[in-house]
């Protein structure tokens, strides 16, 4: 064996490690999992080099459980990433009616964002959604 097998990695390369590994837990909705980590310590607001968050992967790939558990811990419902979109817009964008209640109900802002969820919503034609979020 090298040298190089029996050392671990470095700090930096064990902190990108883990957050990687939590990222896909949030894609994945490991609801159970996701939570034990935000349970042990980790921010709830993680973002990655994109400055998507926990949610917004969680919200984008369908997942309203893993959704509810990161709100429930302190996540917030509308942090944008560095395009401007939140969670809820990308809920809409998506289609997944399930995740966009999960948001509202912990008080996720239909006009956040850019474009907020209200715009994405006028942008499909989604007349049901405009009227959940009280925008005609």
């Amino acid at each position: 064996m090298s040298k190089h097998e029996d050392t671990p990695g470095t700090p930096d390369e064990d902190v990108i490690e883990l957050a990687t590994k939590i990222f896909d837990l949030a894609r994945q909705g490991e609801t159970e999992t996701l939570a034990a980590y935000l349970d042990a310590g980790v921010p709830a607001n993680l973002t990655n080099d994109r400055g998507d968050t926990l949610v917004m992967l969680a919200a984008y790939h369908g997942h309203a459980g893993a959704v509810t558990a990161l709100l429930s811990r302190g996540a917030e419902a509308d942090r944008a990433n560095d395009r401007g979109q939140t969670p809820l817009a990308g809920a809409v964008f998506k289609g997944e009616e399930a995740v966009i209640r999960a948001l509202l109900a912990g008080g996720a802002d239909p006009h956040a964002g850019t474009p907020s969820a209200v715009d994405t919503a006028r942008m499909f034609n989604k007349a049901d959604l405009l009227e959940l979020f009280g925008a005609e």
